[in-house]
């Protein structure tokens, strides 16, 4: 079995942007000032997507093959070069990390 592309995980999180009921899953896990974080992956905003979609186009093949292992710096430079919030980044990179551990 082929492990997961960073393309196939981007594409697995683009199935509840902007979902109503996505939103509503949101709205009860937001902190005080509206952040939630924990359901990023699960529901993003269209404007949290399209920053994931950057991210991921100026990533090279060889940063594509090794995402799961990404070092703090690599995902910081590839967050400004993408115009992504760094933070949004590191739990996208986290995330697929996670997700190519739990299939493997």
């Amino acid at each position: 079995m082929m492990p997961l592309t960073i393309e196939q995980y981007l594409e697995k999180i683009g199935r509840f942007v902007d979902e109503p009921f996505a939103k509503q899953l949101r709205k009860q896990f937001a902190d005080r000032r509206g952040d939630s974080e924990l359901v990023v992956l699960q529901s993003p905003s269209r404007e949290e997507y399209e920053q994931l979609c950057r991210l991921a186009a100026v990533m090279t093949p060889q940063e594509k093959t090794a995402a799961d292992g990404l070092t703090d710096e690599q995902v910081r430079k590839l967050a400004a070069d993408a115009k992504a919030d760094p933070a949004l980044a590191a739990i996208f990179f986290n995330g697929y990390a996670l997700e190519l551990r739990k299939s493997s």
